[in-house]
């Protein structure tokens, strides 16, 4: 069997599994968002480092169920194109909010969603999409959210769904190092108990991603559509609004 056969059977159908992956994802980048609104509120960034693996997880799994080679789709120029507009409708609620001076989570992914292809499909356009993306984060590294290693992580989510395993490691290794732009893991070398339990998190999150994409969940769960992607800049207003209103 094919690893393309073996992905196929579990995620060539969408499942409750995979809706639910996203609806985690969402509401844990809210639990840590509420973070700006409430900076007492700081340890909320353990569950904030559940997020970005979960929608790293869901973009894995979104590709995966494409058949390779098939790059050139309606349906991949619509994810595409949603995928930059909303990085860059969302970079001005995001800059109101965040005092990081990083570009927001949206343009990770997307660059994220370019390599992950130039895996999948493994076609010239593809390995130069996926390298044009990859040289973009390289030298964004310090500017983007998650960095450098944050890119690569839907593509290493897509390698462990492929050939489960000692290879869902990859993208755990991952979400650990991408921690390392702050402090989190020098204090956890400290023995830090929040920081600690943080990296811990952040390790297990693609891990919880991995396992829900294969299982067939009896109960349904209510689908992420497109209005998802109005999700990220409408939360980051919101919670603009709320800030503004105490």
């Amino acid at each position: 069997m094919s690893a393309y056969e073996l992905t196929a059977q579990v995620t060539k159908h969408r499942n409750a599994g995979q809706d639910l992956i996203k609806w985690l994802a969402m509401i844990t980048m809210v639990i840590d968002h509420l973070r700006l609104v409430w900076p007492e509120m700081g340890d909320l960034f353990i569950v904030g480092r559940l997020a970005f693996p979960l929608f790293c997880v869901a973009i894995a799994a979104n590709v995966a169920r494409t058949i390779p080679g098939e790059l050139l789709t309606a349906a991949n120029s619509r994810y595409l194109i949603l995928m930059i507009l909303f990085a860059i409708i969302s970079e001005v609620p995001y800059r109101y909010i965040s005092t990081s001076g990083l570009f927001n989570v949206l343009v990770t992914l997307t660059l994220g969603l370019l390599v992950t292809w130039g895996i999948h499909h493994r076609t010239r356009l593809a390995a130069t999409m996926a390298i044009t993306a990859g040289v973009f984060a390289y030298l964004l590294d310090d500017t983007l959210m998650y960095g450098f290693h944050g890119a690569l992580v839907p593509a290493a989510v897509l390698i462990a769904i492929r050939r489960p395993g000692i290879l869902w490691l990859l993208p755990a290794f991952l979400c650990v190092l991408i921690n390392t732009h702050s402090s989190i893991v020098a204090k956890a070398l400290d023995l830090d108990p929040t920081s600690i339990l943080a990296l811990v998190t952040a390790c297990a999150a693609p891990l919880l991603g991995l396992w829900l994409v294969r299982q067939n969940l009896h109960f349904n769960v209510q689908p992420v559509r497109q209005w998802g992607y109005w999700f990220y800049p409408g939360h980051l207003l919101a919670l603009q609004a709320l800030r503004l209103c105490l």
